[in-house]
């Protein structure tokens, strides 16, 4: 029976922590391209260098990167098959949440002990979107671009945590045709 009570607070809590992570993903991709025949990368540093980001940021994003290319059984290379560029992101989302009800007791809006106009509470919170580019290095054409946006670490202990679930996610789209 106690259960049945905090079951609706369980789920309440699940909702909000679940919601928390979730990292929204796309890609898009050449269809012509030939994703079989790429084994080797490289970042394209002229790419990288024009994120708008911070230098430790960029080096989170491209050890995260690194190491999903290596599950995917890529090999860093001097002479790649494709060429690795970021772009990034940011939006300041603001939520103001309004409770106007005038009083809490004896009835609808009216109470002996409590006079005002009710509360406001205001929740800002900071979302990125990074895209990772692959580029063909032969014919220097964009041939893959995935993008993921999600809530952004407030925490440097938690960032690198955020970041490598931010490219995993985006990589799991790659090659084209392989999750969906």
């Amino acid at each position: 029976m106690k259960i049945l009570k905090f079951t609706p607070f369980l789920l309440l809590a699940t909702v909000l922590i679940t919601s928390c992570s979730t990292v929204q993903v796309a890609s898009d991709y050449d269809r012509e391209a030939n994703f079989g025949s790429y084994n080797t990368y490289a970042f394209f540093k002229p790419g990288i260098d024009k994120a708008e980001i911070s230098d430790l940021d960029k080096k989170r994003i491209l050890r995260a990167i690194e190491q999903e290319m290596n599950k995917k059984g890529f090999t860093k290379s001097e002479n790649p098959d494709l060429l690795v560029s970021i772009f990034t992101k940011t939006n300041e989302n603001i939520n103001i949440y309004q409770n106007n009800m005038p009083g809490w007791g004896y009835g609808w809006g009216w109470s002996p002990w409590y006079w005002g106009s009710g509360y406001n509470t205001v929740n800002r919170t900071s979302e990125g979107t990074l895209y990772l580019d692959l580029i063909d290095s032969e014919d220097m054409e964009l041939v893959w671009q995935g993008m993921g946006t999600a809530a952004l670490a407030e925490k440097v202990e938690r960032k690198q945590e955020r970041i490598n679930e931010i490219v995993s996610k985006i990589l799991e789209k790659y090659p084209p045709g392989s999750n969906e």
